[in-house]
């Protein structure tokens, strides 16, 4: 089986439909993706570790760039192997308006491509709200990653 989705997500490409998974969120409620898919376009950020400096530089430029992502009307979940726990203190301590989801087995990094032996991997996924995945960013800057979605999810909104 770990074969198999490890396969399924080195192909994971623009188009393909996004993987469905379910995971426990920040705000106490359980995310299930094909529940969610239809209402907003979805991003899906994978980042290693909570409270790291990278990591803390990705999540407070979402942060300082939500409301652009709100007219846009993008939903955003960032996704680490933390616990919920450590999600809510992290939120707490930065003040981050989006949920963060656990990924404490690492089976959604896996769907992804995302999975890494130590951390998730540093990457993002755009679904459109047909469920197919419109834009992939495997190699992530956190210090302008904001601006870049922005721009995605704004011409994503010029063609639905």
């Amino acid at each position: 089986m770990f074969g198999i989705g490890k396969v399924q997500a080195e192909t994971l490409k623009v188009g393909d439909p996004a993987p469905n998974f379910t995971a426990a969120s920040s705000d106490g409620s359980q995310v299930e993706l094909k529940s969610i898919i239809g209402k907003t376009p979805i991003v899906l950020y994978f980042y290693p570790k909570d409270d790291t400096p990278g990591c803390t530089t990705e999540a407070c430029s979402l942060r300082d760039h939500f409301a652009a992502f709100r007219k846009l009307n993008a939903t955003v979940y960032g996704i680490s192997y933390d616990s919920i726990e450590s999600h809510k203190k992290f939120i707490a301590k930065f003040n981050l308006p989006f949920a963060l989801l656990s990924d404490k087995d690492r089976v959604i990094a896996k769907l992804y491509g995302a999975g890494g032996m130590l951390f998730a991997k540093r990457m993002t996924f755009v679904i459109d709200k047909s469920g197919k995945i419109a834009w992939i960013n495997p190699k992530v800057d956190p210090s302008t990653h904001s601006q870049e979605l922005e721009d995605v999810l704004a011409k994503l909104n010029t063609v639905s």
